[in-house]
C-alpha cells in the first residue's frame, strides 16, 4: 500500500501545532495524525484535539448540502436554491423593515480560517446593517480596547514573551488547557517549564488551582472580579513605596499620574476583597522589579468579568512601568509575515469606540460590532431598528453567549434566518436555511490572526488534503455568491462593486495571501512557503518602539481618559465590603474541548464526565452536597441541574461548570455531543452582567445558589 504523508497546521485552536497526516491515496483514508517534528515552532508537539480533524472531516452529521426548513422537517435542496432564497430572504427584510433589521453574528471558527477573514468583511459591509455581533464580546474584547487606546490599533496585542522570560505572572489564565490563548505558543507546557528550568518563576493567580498550577512554582486564590483590585494595590506599591526603583520611562511613553489613580488602593484597602494579604502583594511587587525581565499575562479570567477592561488595561501599565515592554522576556509585539495590523491601519482600520450605540440599553460599539450581551433584546424589543432577520457564520451563540434561554426565544421570533455552517446545532435548527461549508481538510490554510499573536514570529502554508467534492463551496465561495445576489438586488450596491467584483474575478484567496505575504516585512512568496511544507522560524521577538505605534502622535499614553473616567466611576463600588454568602460561579477549560465546536468527537469527549459543578468540600459540606450527587444551580436567568465535584482545586465561596457544554436541545444532529450533552453554563451567566467599559459580557463570577436535589 502507497502512504503518503501531509505537512499541514492543525487549524482548531490558536496553538497552530504543526501535524503530519498519513494517508492511504487510493481511497483517501486518514491512517494517522501526528506531531511534526520538523516544524521550528511545535517542535512534534500536538494536543488530542489535532485528531478531531479526521473525525470532523468523517463525521456523519456533518452536512454536505444545504438545508432548508420546510413544514415537513429539513430538506436537503440545491446550491442555486439555497443562496437565490437566502439573499432573497435578507433582502426582503432590509427592504421592508431598514437595513439594520439584518443582525449578523460571527463564531470563533471564523478566525481560524483565513478565506473567512478576507472574504466575509465585504459580504457584512454589502448589508450595510450596525447590528454586528460576534464571539468577540464573549472573550478578548478588553484586549482590543486596551490595544486601541494605549497603542493605536486594536489587533496591536503585547504578547508574553516566555521563551526569555524569567518571571511570568498569569492572571486568569489557564494555558495548558487552551494551549495558550491571545499567546500562540504551541507546546506551551515545556515552554513553561523551561522558565523554571533556567532559574525563573511562575505565579498562577486564580480562583481555581487548574492544570496550569502544576508547572507554576506559585499559586494564589483570588475572588472571582477581584482582580482589578490587585492589580491597582500593585500599582499604588509601585508608585508610592518603590518609585524611587522603577525604571525611567522611554521617550515614547507620556507621563502620567499614577500615584493619585491608585492612592485610595493600598494593599491593606483591597485584601478583605481580593483574598490576598498585604504582605503577599508588596512581595509581588518586589520581586517582579528584582526579576532580570517579567511579563505579566491575563486573559479569560480578567476579561470576562466585570472589570475586564480595567484590569487588561492596568496589566499592560504595570509592564510598562516595571521596564518590561518592548524588550526581551517582557510584553513585546510580534513582526508577521503578513502583517494584518499594518495592512488595517494603512486602509484606515486602526479601530473605534462608541460610534453609535446599541438601540435598547445603549451600550457602545467597538471596532463596529455591538456588544453580544445586547443580542437578545435588539431581537425581541419591538420598534425601528428591530432585528428581523440574522446571519451565523460559524457560531453557536445559544451555548456561546449569556443568558442563552432568553436569547433562545429570541431567535425562535425571527422572521428569516441563514447559518453558513457544517451542523445542525442549537443555534443553526432556529435558521430557515443552512449553507455547509466544505470540511477543513479540504481548504487551504494559513494562519493571519494567531501568527500576529505567536511568541515566535513563523509562517506555514498548508495546502488542501483532499479536493472538495464537485458542486460543493468553501464558506469564502458562499459569500461571494451571497454577495452577488445581493447586489443584483440592489442592496447598498455602489460601496462594494469594485471590491468585490475584483475579488470574484480572479484574486481568490491564494492570490491574496500571496499579495499580503511579498509586501509584508519579509517579502516571503507563496511559492517559498510552498517549498517549506514545515513552516519557516523568522526568529524572536524584536523591539520595535516607538516606530510600532499606531497613535497619531507616535506616543504612548498610559491614561486615557475612557479608562480613567471608567476608574472613577467604579471607585465607590471597589471600596465597599462585598456580600457574604454567596456563590460565584466561573467557567473553566479542557484541553480535549474547544467552546461547543469538538463535542461531536468521540475520541474527544470519551472517558470521565468532565461537564460537572467543582465546589469546595467546605461549602460542599455546609449545603450538604455529596461527590457525585446532583445539585440545582440558580441564577437570576437560569436554573440548571447538574453533577457536583467536590475539590479543593477551588477557593471556597466559588464554583466552576465548563463553558460550551448544554447538547440537549430537540432537533440538533449532532449524535455524540447528545450522548455527553452536558450543561449549557450559559443558561446561568446573566446577559445584564457586562463589563461597563467595553460592554463585554462578565461570565465570570455570577452570583448563584446551589441546592441539594433530595
Amino acid at each position: 500500500m502507497t502512504i503518503q504523508t501531509h505537512k499541514r497546521t492543525c487549524s482548531l485552536c490558536e496553538a497552530t501545532c504543526g501535524i503530519e497526516i498519513e494517508l492511504n491515496p487510493a481511497t483517501e483514508e486518514i491512517l494517522t495524525i501526528k506531531g511534526d517534528k520538523q516544524d521550528p515552532f511545535s517542535r512534534g508537539y500536538i494536543c488530542p484535539k489535532a485528531t478531531a480533524l479526521q473525525d470532523l472531516h468523517n463525521d456523519p452529521d456533518r452536512l454536505r448540502k444545504p438545508l432548508k426548513k420546510t413544514a415537513d422537517g429539513w430538506q436537503e435542496i440545491s446550491w442555486t436554491q439555497a443562496l437565490n432564497e437566502a439573499a432573497a430572504g435578507l433582502r426582503r427584510v432590509q427592504q421592508a423593515h431598514g437595513r439594520d433589521a439584518v443582525g449578523t453574528y460571527l463564531g470563533n471558527p471564523n478566525v481560524h480560517n483565513y478565506g473567512n477573514l478576507l472574504f466575509g468583511p465585504p459580504l457584512l459591509r454589502l448589508l450595510g446593517t450596525r447590528n454586528k455581533f460576534s464571539a468577540t464580546s464573549v472573550d478578548q474584547l478588553p484586549h482590543h480596547m486596551t490595544s486601541y487606546y494605549l497603542f493605536g490599533h486594536q489587533l496591536q496585542i503585547p504578547i508574553p514573551d516566555i521563551d526569555r522570560t524569567d518571571f511570568l505572572i498569569i492572571l486568569g489564565g489557564n494555558p495548558l488547557a487552551s494551549n495558550g490563548s491571545l499567546m500562540t505558543a504551541p507546546d506551551i507546557k515545556n515552554r513553561l517549564k523551561a522558565i523554571s528550568a533556567r532559574g525563573g518563576k511562575i505565579l498562577l493567580i486564580d480562583p481555581r488551582r487548574s492544570e496550569t498550577a502544576a508547572v507554576a512554582g506559585e499559586h494564589w486564590f483570588i475572588r472571582p472580579g477581584q482582580d482589578v483590585l490587585l492589580l491597582l494595590s500593585l500599582l499604588h506599591v509601585f508608585t508610592h513605596e518603590l518609585s524611587a526603583q522603577l525604571p525611567s520611562l522611554a521617550d515614547y511613553i507620556d507621563s502620567a499620574d499614577l500615584a493619585s489613580l491608585s492612592a485610595a488602593y493600598a494593599p491593606e484597602n483591597t485584601a478583605a476583597r481580593t483574598g490576598i494579604q498585604p504582605a503577599q502583594v508588596r512581595e509581588l511587587a518586589a520581586q517582579w522589579l528584582a526579576a532580570q525581565s517579567a511579563v505579566c499575562y491575563g486573559r479569560m479570567g480578567v476579561s470576562v468579568q466585570k472589570y475586564g477592561g480595567l484590569c487588561q488595561w492596568l496589566i499592560q501599565v504595570l509592564n510598562i512601568i516595571t521596564g518590561n515592554f518592548d524588550r526581551a522576556g517582557g510584553a513585546m509585539f510580534t513582526r508577521p509575515a503578513v502583517d494584518i495590523v499594518a495592512v488595517t491601519a494603512a486602509q484606515g482600520g486602526r479601530g473605534h469606540y462608541d460610534r453609535y450605540r446599541s438601540r435598547v440599553r445603549g451600550l457602545p460599539e467597538f471596532g463596529g460590532e455591538l456588544p453580544v450581551a445586547a443580542l437578545a433584546e435588539e431581537i425581541l424589543t419591538p420598534g425601528n431598528g428591530q432585528i428581523r432577520a440574522m446571519l451565523t457564520v460559524a457560531g453557536n451563540p445559544l451555548l456561546s453567549t449569556p443568558n442563552s434561554d432568553q436569547l433562545e426565544q429570541a431567535f425562535g421570533s425571527l422572521e428569516f434566518m441563514v447559518s453558513i455552517d457544517s451542523y445542525l446545532n442549537e443555534t443553526t435548527r432556529h435558521a430557515d436555511l443552512i449553507l455547509p461549508p466544505a470540511s477543513p481538510l479540504e481548504r487551504d490554510h494559513y494562519d493571519i490572526i494567531f501568527n500576529a499573536l505567536a511568541v515566535r514570529n513563523v509562517a506555514k502554508y498548508s495546502p488542501p488534503l483532499f479536493r472538495k467534492p464537485s458542486g460543493a463551496y468553501h464558506d469564502w465561495e458562499i459569500f461571494l455568491q451571497l454577495a452577488k445576489r445581493l447586489r443584483r438586488g440592489g442592496l447598498r450596491q455602489r460601496l462594494t462593486d469594485g471590491l468585490v467584483q475584483n475579488i470574484m474575478g480572479w484574486l481568490k484567496p491564494q492570490g491574496i495571501l500571496n499579495r499580503l505575504l511579498k509586501s509584508g516585512p519579509y517579502k516571503l512568496s507563496l511559492k517559498q512557503l510552498q517549498q517549506n511544507p514545515q513552516g519557516l522560524d523568522l526568529g524572536e521577538l524584536q523591539p520595535c518602539m516607538p516606530q510600532r505605534l499606531f497613535t497619531r502622535n507616535k506616543r504612548l499614553n498610559l491614561t486615557p481618559d475612557v479608562f480613567v473616567q471608567a476608574l472613577q466611576q467604579a471607585a465607590e463600588e471597589l471600596q465597599q465590603p462585598l456580600a457574604t454568602g454567596e456563590l460565584l460561579l466561573i467557567g473553566r477549560r479542557h484541553i480535549r474541548s474547544n467552546n461547543s465546536w469538538l463535542h461531536n468527537s468521540r475520541r474527544l469527549v470519551k472517558g470521565p464526565q468532565r461537564c460537572t459543578l467543582m465546589l469546595n468540600p467546605v461549602d460542599a459540606e455546609r449545603l450538604g452536597i455529596a461527590d457525585g450527587g446532583e445539585v440545582q444551580v440558580q441564577s437570576r436567568v437560569g436554573r440548571r441541574r447538574v453533577t457536583a465535584e467536590i475539590t479543593d482545586e477551588l477557593m471556597p465561596g466559588v464554583v466552576s461548570l465548563p463553558h460550551g457544554w448544554g447538547h440537549d436541545a430537540q432537533g440538533i444532529r449532532m449524535q455524540e455531543a447528545q450522548r455527553v450533552a452536558g450543561v449549557n453554563c450559559n443558561a446561568l451567566t446573566d446577559d445584564q452582567h457586562i463589563d461597563r467599559l467595553t460592554g463585554n459580557a462578565a461570565l465570570n463570577g455570577v452570583p448563584v445558589r446551589v441546592e441539594a436535589i433530595v
